[in-house]
């Protein structure tokens, strides 16, 4: 898991649970974020307080660090949904080669992104040596546009 956060984790003593703002605060995630963890079926509640809040044990801790790291690795939500699916529906499947084929599915979407990326690269350079008399002030921007062009 990525260090930086597993560094941020802060644990409630052995047997005690906390409220969705000190899971919040123990791991550095929105209490909306969370929320939507806990709607999507990521994170799970122990119970409810008397105050009615949402109660989470220390294994809320780890559900967070896992969801994250696999968020900061650029898997998606429904892949995230598909894998903890998986793993708490069918224990006994090993979820490794599926989260190796999600790892792939994200590489590329990275991949893909760094050739947009390149591409956008490449249309500023062009653009830059179309106009570089004016990016270095020997001209005026205005000298490019037709409408100014003189009609004599």
């Amino acid at each position: 898991m990525e260090r930086a956060f597993r560094d941020r984790l802060v644990a409630p003593p052995a047997g005690e649970t906390m409220t969705i703002g000190a899971l919040s605060r123990r791991t550095g995630v929105p209490v909306k974020q969370l929320r939507r963890y806990e709607d999507l079926g990521f994170i799970y509640t122990v119970g409810r307080s008397s105050g009615n809040y949402r109660l989470f044990d220390e294994a809320a801790l780890w559900c967070v660090e896992v969801i994250e790291t696999w968020r900061s690795l650029g898997l998606t939500l429904a892949e995230i949904s598909d894998l903890v699916g998986v793993y708490l529906d069918s224990p006994e499947k090993n979820i490794g080669p599926r989260l190796a084929d999600r790892l792939g599915s994200a590489r590329d979407r990275a991949n893909a992104r760094i050739d947009e990326l390149r591409g956008l690269l490449r249309r500023i350079d062009a653009y830059e040596a179309e106009y570089r008399t004016v990016l270095d002030g020997k001209a005026d921007f205005r000298a490019f546009d037709p409408r100014l062009a003189d009609d004599a």
